[in-house]
């Protein structure tokens, strides 16, 4: 069996520098310059590495979900700092409102959730917890 000291999720981006100010300014990690990528940490202390791809393509699936208290005050907050929260447009995509929320816990579907992009169009999602 191969001795495992610990495990992290990695993703690719086309552009470092954005991907920093992304993660740090707008979201509010604490991102770090490390192996030729970014690094940061989750609140629960799970980090993630972040490296450059010439080639990248944006993953079509959720790589990240991040637990808020407040659904409706994060969306408003990544909007007013230039984040599309309205990424799914077709109304019968996830049920989503004009903001990109969709109230799953009002229908009984699942949790209040919304979906975002980082710069390098990577899927990114609120969940209200």
């Amino acid at each position: 069996m191969v001795e495992i000291n610990d495990a992290f999720p990695g993703f690719s981006v086309d552009d470092v520098g954005a991907a920093k100010a992304f993660y740090g300014d707008v979201l509010g990690f604490d991102v770090r310059e490390e192996m030729g990528g970014l690094q940061f940490s989750l609140p629960s202390g799970q980090g993630v590495f972040v490296y450059p791809k010439d080639d990248h393509q944006p993953a079509s699936f959720t790589i990240l979900n991040f637990e808020v208290p407040d659904i409706g005050a994060a969306v408003d907050m990544l909007n007013a700092q230039g984040v599309v929260t309205k990424i799914y447009t077709d109304p019968h995509s996830y049920g989503t409102d004009e903001r990109g929320i969709a109230w799953g816990s009002a229908s009984g579907q699942g949790p209040d959730i919304c979906w975002f992009r980082d710069p390098a169009g990577n899927v990114l999602s609120l969940i209200q917890s």
